[in-house]
Parts: structure tokens; C-alpha cells; sequence
């Protein structure tokens, strides 16, 4: 251990990190550099630079990377209609990328010989933190310690923190939400306590970003969104940043009870895992996504992004994201997103997201063409006689050989 002088670790500033600032310390002897990254979470960041300096820390980055976080993760991976055993949107997954080039980069500025994480050894985390820092830097040390230590519990890490005098604020230790949750500007997680049990219902105050669809507006919101190669770059005509556009979409979505989910889905370390997610920007987007698409994809150029999607998503959820077949999946991705431009209007009515308009001067939708009314002569119907009976003849050869 005697090997390892300097560790760069993902800091948050609460209990869990604490400990394990202090733990590497006594543990590995070494000098710890704190990174603690802004992706939208909504809280006040300050407060882990001064626990990181009452612990002795030298190194404390704090950075806002809310706009990196959406331009170059979140909108890369809705452009492809992105989506994990047909619910999730994958909040956390697509946050840990973004993280391990942080931690990888510190490393190199600073002289770091490890990097480390307060993942659990049970979790998907672990294996995306990790995956990601070998993908760019083949030769690091990870130091994992929730697969090190023997702190398996609160109680040991609240008895841990007493022994040790670590700043933790007892009086309101025990006040702690029962649920472990974790939040960016996508999304806000919940696991734990109620919610191990399949079968019971999430508690109403246990949400934070929305209002109940029950409790929503009765008058529906309409918006429009503006969409430039694929992305979103305007709000009902207002010019927008990347995460400023995910931030308005998560007010207007919550406020009318959208985004909410509960699932169990299949984790990457073999478990099933039962979770409660709020995702309402990212609910509106990928509807409004699928609908600029309907109208400026070919057909079969569709379909192939909705086949191979799956795989992509899988990708993203179990760590892959520095991965060769992502990066040649994302070029894919993004080339057929240069005709994916124009408007969309959604309404958002409690917890529903339905598009009632979409144009595009990149349209493939042929009005003419389209029309139950006298089309003039642009559509032959005699052509279709041919093409059925085109399509029909391995289905009438092989009915003819009794199959």
C-alpha cells in the first residue's frame, strides 16, 4: 500500500465520502486531492471544499460541468431514442463516464498514483467508474474501498466517523432520507428502504422534482421545441444552451406531474434491483425526439437506429461508454441526425406527454403523396398490385407445398 502517495477521489461532501477521505488517509498513508463535480444536482457544493480542507486536503476541485454534462453525454445519447429494458433513461448511467475522465485527467494534472470511488460493491457504479478510468488510463490504480473495508453498515460508518472526528453533522445524521438517491440534471434516483419490497407503493413525499399527475395542473402547458441536428437549441423560440434547455424541460415536466417511473431492471453485477426514478426533461425529449425523427428519417434508416438501439443502450447502462463499438455506434448515430431539424409541439397534461404538431423544411412527408383526397396523379395505387404479389410469392410457393 506504502506504493500509493497520492489518490484523487469522487467527493461529494456527505457521510459516505467523508469516511473514505479519511480511510484513504490512514489506510494508504497517502495525500488525498477531492474532486467534487456540479452535474445539475441541485445542491450547494461549497460546503465539501471546507470538510475537504478541515480534513487536511490541499488538492479540492469543484467544478460545474452542468453544460459539458448535457451537451456531450445526455444529447449524444438521445439522439439515438436511447432507453434501457424498455424504461429507463439511464440518469446515472450516462453521468459516470463524465466522472472517470474527470478523475483520470486530475489524476495526470496532479501527479495522482489512484483514483477512487464510494461505489458499493453490489452496485453498476463500480464497473462504469472503473471500466471508463482503464478505457483512458490502461495503467491506474482504483481504489474501491466499500470492497476493502469491513464498514458495512451505517452504524460502523457513524462509529467510524465519531472515533475519527470527521465533520459529519450528527444532529441532522439521523434525519437522513431512508432512501439512497442519486441526482443530475437528468434525473433523480431512489433505492432502498420501502422500495426493496417490489410490491409496495413509493411513498408520495419521496418525490422531489414533480407533483403528482392527480395534483397537476387542470389546464394543459403547450411548448415548442426547436431541434438542430438532432438536438434541442430553442424553447418556444427562446435560444437556449444544452443544459439550459434540460433544466426548463425538468421545471415544465414536474410541474405537471411527468417523468415519474418505478421499475426493476437487470444490473450489470447479475442482481435484479428495484428503483424509483424522476426524469421529466428527459421524458419530454424522448418523445419529442421520436417525433422531429418521424417526419425527417427514411424509413429504413429509422428502423436500423431502433434495432440497434437496444445494444447501444446496453452499452451505456453497464460502462461502455469509452468503448470502441460506442464510438462507432455514436458516429452512426449522429450522421443521420444532420436532417433531423425543425419544430415540435408538445402539450403536458398530468404525467402525459403528447405531441399534437411537428414540421420540417427537411420533411419526408409528401402531403400529395399522403393525401385520401385526389392525389392528381402522384400515386399509381395500380403499382401496389405488383409489390404484393412480389412480397406474396415465398408465402403462396410454400402454401402450395402444404407448409
Amino acid at each position: 500500500m506504502s506504493n500509493v502517495k497520492k489518490v484523487v477521489l469522487a467527493y461529494s461532501g456527505g457521510l459516505d465520502t467523508s469516511i473514505i477521505l479519511r480511510w484513504l488517509q490512514d489506510t494508504y498513508n497517502c495525500e488525498v486531492v477531492t474532486f467534487t463535480a456540479d452535474l445539475g444536482q441541485g445542491e450547494e457544493l461549497e460546503p465539501a471544499r471546507a470538510k475537504a480542507e478541515a480534513m487536511g486536503v490541499k488538492e479540492i476541485y469543484i467544478e460545474d460541468l452542468k453544460e459539458e454534462f448535457v451537451r456531450d453525454y445526455v444529447f449524444p445519447m438521445f439522439r439515438a431514442n436511447t432507453i434501457y429494458e424498455g424504461e429507463y433513461l439511464l440518469g446515472t448511467s450516462i453521468a459516470r463516464p463524465l466522472i472517470a475522465k474527470r478523475l483520470v485527467e486530475i489524476a495526470n494534472e496532479t501527479g495522482g498514483d489512484a483514483i477512487s470511488h464510494g461505489a458499493t460493491g453490489k452496485g453498476n457504479d463500480q464497473v462504469r467508474f472503473e471500466l471508463g478510468a482503464y478505457a483512458l488510463k490502461p495503467g491506474v490504480k482504483v481504489i474501491a474501498p466499500w470492497r476493502e473495508w469491513d464498514l458495512l453498515s451505517r452504524e460502523k460508518l457513524m462509529e467510524y466517523a465519531k472515533t475519527h472526528n470527521i465533520p459529519v453533522d450528527f444532529a441532522k445524521a439521523g434525519k437522513k432520507s431512508p432512501y439512497s438517491m442519486d441526482a443530475n440534471l437528468l434525473h433523480i434516483s431512489y433505492e432502498g428502504d420501502i422500495l426493496e419490497d417490489p410490491w409496495a407503493e413509493p411513498e408520495e413525499d419521496m418525490w422531489r422534482w414533480s407533483v403528482s399527475p392527480e395534483n397537476a395542473p387542470a389546464t394543459p402547458t403547450y411548448i415548442e421545441l426547436t431541434y438542430e441536428k438532432g438536438d434541442i437549441v430553442a424553447i418556444d423560440g427562446e435560444a437556449l444552451k444544452a443544459h439550459e434547455v434540460l433544466a426548463k424541460l425538468n421545471k415544465l415536466g414536474g410541474d405537471n406531474g411527468i417523468g415519474r417511473l418505478d421499475i426493476v431492471e437487470n444490473r450489470y453485477v447479475g442482481m435484479k434491483s428495484r428503483g424509483a426514478y424522476e426524469t421529466p426533461g428527459g421524458t419530454i425529449m424522448m418523445r419529442a425526439h421520436r417525433a422531429i425523427e418521424s417526419i425527417t428519417l427514411d424509413r429504413e434508416v429509422a428502423h436500423l437506429k431502433d434495432s440497434l438501439m437496444p445494444k447501444y443502450a446496453e452499452l451505456i447502462y453497464n460502462g461502455y461508454w469509452w468503448s470502441p463499438e460506442r464510438k462507432m455506434l455514436q458516429t452512426m448515430i449522429d450522421e443521420s441526425q444532420a436532417v433531423v431539424n425543425g419544430v415540435v409541439r408538445v402539450k403536458l397534461y398530468k404525467g402525459n406527454v403528447t405531441v399534437v404538431g411537428r414540421k420540417s423544411d427537411d420533411s419526408l412527408f409528401d402531403e400529395k403523396i399522403a393525401t385520401f383526397e385526389d392525389d392528381a396523379g402522384a400515386y399509381n395505387q395500380k403499382d401496389a398490385e405488383g409489390f404484393i404479389k412480389l412480397n406474396a410469392l415465398r408465402l403462396r410457393i410454400a402454401a402450395q407445398k402444404g407448409r
